[in-house]
């Protein structure tokens, strides 16, 4: 499966629900049993198949964000940091961002699934997640 932008990302960051420059997010490991749907899948409690194993705690990591304006493109670049999760033991086939509000998961914004194009295993060490390229928001 591609890496996806969920459809309700755009409205929340339009209608106020989210902003993506100062607000807190996550990114959670999901097993490549998790089927993501970009148009109906709007909150954390829609992710199904979260990685279970030592070294890594539900619910995933913090995650910190850049936002970019670039006028020159007519865009706006979102970057995410690495992430990582010490002493893993854990198979994972990719990384579901969200906006963490601290509460119930049904709370919780969906920003993006980014596909690692296959599982990706650590036994006892260091599991990371270097992100490539930007969200990139394109008019």
């Amino acid at each position: 499966m591609a890496s996806i932008i969920y459809d309700s990302y755009a409205y929340d960051a339009l209608t106020g629900a989210i902003d993506t420059d100062t607000d807190t997010f996550y990114g959670m490991l999901v097993t490549s049993t998790y089927a993501p749907n970009k148009k109906t899948h709007t909150k954390r409690s829609d992710v199904t198949n979260e990685v279970v194993g030592a070294g890594y705690t539900a619910g995933g990591a913090e995650v910190g964000v850049t936002v970019t304006n670039d006028t020159a493109n007519d865009r706006v670049d979102v970057e995410f940091d690495n992430v990582s999760w010490t002493g893993a033991t854990i198979t994972a086939r990719a990384i579901v961002i969200y906006k963490r509000r601290g509460g119930a998961d049904t709370a919780d914004e969906l920003v993006a699934y980014v596909d690692f194009g296959s599982n990706v295993s650590s036994t006892n060490a260091a599991f990371a997640v270097t992100f490539s390229s930007p969200l990139r928001l394109q008019n």
